[in-house]
């Protein structure tokens, strides 16, 4: 069992920058790879980025150049970098873990959410 939380959520204006944070906890070795998604009402969950443990990452082209995943392994803390936000941003953001290879929008744990709003 996996478990994870997110934080970090809150009113920012559009052209601002936030950043998120996932903490992780429970049996996390062997974890194949930690992401984000989000989904925001009236709307379908929207995959956002993932990163191979020990390998690639990959970021939808929606927040491509905009969006950066990291972690930080001493701390089991995953974090989701958002810069130059827009209103279409707004949404309850998600972090994910994956055991094993999965399909797009297919995810093995995930946590609560936090919710980003941007607007003026």
């Amino acid at each position: 069992q996996v478990q994870l939380a997110e934080s970090g959520g809150g009113l920012v204006q559009p052209g601002g920058s936030l950043r998120l944070s996932c903490a992780v906890s429970g049996s996390i070795s062997g974890i194949y790879a930690l992401g984000w998604y989000r989904h925001a009402p009236g709307k379908q969950r929207e995959w956002l980025t993932a990163e191979q443990i020990g390998g690639d990452t990959f970021t939808a082209n929606s927040v491509k150049g905009r969006f950066t995943i990291s972690r930080d392994n001493d701390k089991n803390t995953q974090y989701l970098q958002m810069n130059s936000l827009k209103p279409e941003d707004t949404a309850v953001y998600y972090c994910y873990c994956n055991r094993a290879p999965r399909i797009g929008g297919m995810y093995d744990y995930w946590g609560q959410g936090t919710q980003v709003t941007v607007s003026s």
